[in-house]
């Protein structure tokens, strides 16, 4: 069984507010083992652990391997002995996400029965097709999976999205569509508006559509990244979400399903990406040097840990 999340409730009386004294703050780290950390990581692992320590507050580390045909335990054995090597410590044990399906199966379970899920059988290549539509206003944004930083490229367009009430709509499963996705504007319309704090862009009025019916799951994975991140910081206890600007967008449909499954909010900082001197993000699919590979050339962890702490990566080889 996992775990049971409170009774979903119609308007979030939080709205946005930390719902703990910040002076018990909890951030994380949540790298993903499809490889090796580079300096980018150590940028923002680097931003959580300092904002724990500035608060006396507590540092997790948390490893997102929803992924399992990507993911490996010896990156994971790695990304751990380069976070202990830069004199960073967490407190233990350690999530992972693969230990923990059935959470996230209850928090989808509770979406369900909300109706505001709905089957998808689009595939990607459906998807890209019709957003290059030139009747559909939908913006395309090209993400990073090696990242893991969410699931899709594009905003969905709808095509699977029905159009009769919940009340009416066949039982949810698996066994066929691709993917389940969330109906944004029925979810909207239980919650009604929300906000959310962000200690450099201040108050935000939550506004999730501009990211689209995002993937809840997958034939071939019982979560997504949205799912998933949303349960585990509630489940945590993060009070401070510590993160690139690239997600900045993705924290309003976590927002709607904090709202949606009576989780607490954090606070969220989000913070500039780490580039490299053409003002490229850093990443492992363009070849960024990974921290390992610094070490075996003779960099120090102070040497490392100062780099990591500038905008642009320089002077490295």
């Amino acid at each position: 069984m996992g775990y049971r999340f409170p009774s979903p409730i119609a308007r979030d009386r939080t709205n946005g507010k930390p719902s703990r004294p910040m002076s018990s703050v909890i951030t994380r780290f949540a790298p993903s083992p499809t490889g090796p950390l580079h300096l980018g990581h150590a940028h923002a692992a680097l931003f959580a652990w300092q904002a724990a320590c500035d608060q006396g507050g507590r540092f997790l580390v948390r490893i997102e391997n929803i992924d399992r045909q990507r993911c490996r335990p010896a990156f994971e054995s790695e990304i751990l002995e380069d976070l202990a090597w830069l004199g960073l410590d967490w407190v233990r044990p350690i999530r992972r996400q693969s230990e923990h399906f059935s959470d996230y199966q209850s928090a989808l379970d509770q979406l369900i029965a909300l109706g505001v899920v709905y089957p998808c059988r689009c595939s990607r290549k459906d998807i890209a097709a019709a957003t290059r539509a030139p009747h559909l206003e939908f913006e395309s944004r090209k993400r990073d999976r090696d990242d893991n930083q969410g699931d899709e490229g594009l905003p969905y367009p709808g095509t699977c999205r029905p159009s009769a009430p919940s009340s009416s709509r066949p039982p949810v499963a698996l066994d066929a569509p691709l993917a389940l996705r969330l109906d944004v504007a029925r979810a909207l319309a239980l919650t009604g508006p929300l906000v959310w704090f962000d200690r450099a862009a201040g108050c935000q009025q939550a506004t999730p559509e501009r990211l689209g019916d995002v993937v809840l799951a997958r034939k071939d994975s019982p979560t997504s990244y949205h799912l998933s991140f949303t349960v585990d910081d509630a489940l945590q206890g993060v009070t401070l979400v510590t993160r690139g600007t690239d997600l900045f967008h993705a924290t309003h449909t976590h927002r709607l399903l904090q709202a949606l499954l009576s989780l607490p909010t954090p606070e969220y900082h989000h913070h500039p990406l780490l580039t490299d001197a053409q003002g490229r993000r850093l990443s492992k699919r363009d070849g960024a040097l990974a921290l390992r590979t610094l070490r075996e050339t003779g960099y120090t962890p102070a040497m490392v840990r100062a780099a990591a702490s500038m905008l642009v990566a320089s002077g490295l080889p």
